[in-house]
Parts: structure tokens; sequence; C-alpha cells
């Protein structure tokens, strides 16, 4: 998203009259059908009904990432304050904004919370302000602003947001985002970002100037091989949740979790080795991935 000319049409300081519905779906759909290739392909796995709601949570996603990540320093906070005044303002009957008018209708249809959707900016608030984590459970209570009101936005859409469902979800997408850092602990270091935790790292003898050099040893793949079976761990529930929600969430919710697993998986066969080539998985993996998941969800029904 090109932020200064979107923030020029739609910021705080433009002015534009309330977007039609029709119009701001539309503008919903080209955000995220030209912004993020990989949007398309993930929202195949879902039901045709959601694909417009699906792209209304994207936009408001989209929005506030670029907000925090492509803005002036000085500005991100700002931003982000104005769009969380945007997100109170849908919750009490009020949008003007595209993102936002289209935004109303998932809420209304789906009865979506504001929780998760402002869960999101306190994320994206904390990474302006932080960029090392003292522990796993500090570094746990990020991914539970960032990465789990994502799947639970996604059980609302599917209508199985019962709480059980919430808490298997919080799992598997803590351990989707755990997957992300240890695949990424090269390219996180280059963007000045460290999501293994310092005291891991003291008692590795890892300090900044090893990160600095980027070379695997024998202390990092100890240090790790536990962090990667944590995200293991944490992935392992999802078929006790799909077998809990609407048949519709089945498919994705094993495509998503199995890939995750996939990336784990590779960082093992690389040794642990994520500084020398980043693990990947292939294509054919991913095939072999989606195929598995649908056998499993439509011709076992489970």
């Amino acid at each position: 998203m090109n932020v200064p000319a979107e923030l020029a049409r739609f910021g705080p300081d433009a002015a534009f009259p309330p977007t039609p519905l029709d119009e701001a779906q539309a503008y919903c759909r080209r955000l995220a059908q030209s912004h993020y290739e990989n949007f398309t392909v993930a929202s195949r796995l879902f039901p045709r009904h959601l694909d417009q709601h699906l792209c209304n949570v994207y936009a408001y996603c989209r929005w506030a990432d670029d907000l925090a990540d492509e803005s002036a320093k000085e500005d991100a906070l700002p931003l982000l304050d104005w769009w969380q005044r945007l997100l109170d303002a849908a919750y009490a009957g009020e949008a003007s904004h595209p993102v936002f008018v289209a935004l109303r209708e998932t809420i209304s249809q789906f009865q979506l919370p504001r929780e998760p959707l402002a869960d999101l900016l306190v994320a994206f608030r904390r990474d302006q302000t932080q960029n090392r984590y003292e522990t796993l459970g500090d570094l746990l209570t990020y991914c539970d602003k960032s990465a789990n009101p994502v799947g639970r936005i996604v059980l609302y859409l599917g209508r199985s947001g019962e709480e059980e469902n919430c808490r298997l979800s919080d799992s598997i997408c803590t351990g989707l985002q755990l997957a992300n850092f240890w695949q990424d602990v090269k390219r996180d270091y280059e963007r000045g970002r460290v999501y293994i935790p310092q005291e891991n790292c003291r008692a590795a003898g890892w300090d900044e100037t090893r990160f600095a050099a980027g070379k695997c040893n024998d202390a990092f793949r100890a240090m790790l091989r536990p962090l990667v079976e944590e995200a293991t761990e944490r992935l392992a529930v999802r078929e006790r949740l799909a077998q809990q929600v609407d048949r519709e969430l089945r498919l994705p919710i094993r495509v998503f979790a199995a890939g995750g697993e996939a990336i784990l998986a590779a960082i093992r066969r690389s040794g642990y080795d994520v500084w020398s080539r980043r693990p990947t998985v292939g294509r054919f993996s991913k095939l072999k991935i989606l195929a598995a998941a649908a056998l499993r969800s439509v011709w076992w029904h489970g």
C-alpha cells in the first residue's frame, strides 16, 4: 500500500464523504488481492461466501500494519491511535473510511467482537518500542496480541468462536508465529529485531556480536532446538480444533497448521542452521500438505 497516497485520500487530515458500501467493499477487495500475492491462494481454502469478509478484515490489518511499518517513525503511534478511534467509531455505528464501512458489515453479520481487532493494534504499537524479548513468556504475550487475534477472527467468521475453540486456535496461531520467528532469525536481525529470548541467548553465550556474524554453531543449535519443539507442541492441537469447528473451517486449519509443521521440519533438516539459508517449504511439499488436508476434511468428514 502506498501509505502517503492513501493517507492523502483517506487519512486523518483528508476531507472525504462516507464511502458507499459497494465502493468500500471493492476497495477492500483491491487492497487484498493486489497487495499480497498469497492472499488469493489462502482465501481459496475458505468457502466463497467469506471472500468479501476476509478482504474486509485483511484491509483493516493491512492498513494498521502499514501505518506502523511504512510511516515515519514519529507518525506511527499517532496514526495507530487514529486507526483505533475509527475502530471504536465503527463499533458505535459510525464509519466513513472505506475499510470501516466494509468492516461494519462483517462485524454485524458475524457478531465479531472488538477485542481481537483492537488487540492487533496493541501489538503494532509494541513493535514501535520493543525489538528484544527477555523471556519466552514475554514473547508469548506478544504473540497473544499479534497472532492469536487473527485465529479468533477466523473462528467468528466460521461461527465457531466458542471459548475452547479460541483456546486451541491461540495455541496454533502462536505456534505458527514462533515457526516464522525461528525461520526468519537472520531476516529479523537484519531489520533490527531478535525474537529468540534474551535469557536463552545468554545461556548459550550468543550475544549481539554472534548475531552480527551470522554463523551457526553447536551452541546456536542447542538454543534453537527447544524453541522449535515449543512451536511444534503448540501446533499439535490442530486435529482437536478441526474436529470441533464448523466443517468449512477444517481445511484451512489443517493446511495452515501443517504448513507451520513443515517449516519446523525444514529447520530441523537444516541442522538448525537458519543463517546459511532460510529454511523453506517447496512447492511440491505445499501441494502434498494441501492434498492431505483436503482428503482428511472432505473424504473422512472429520
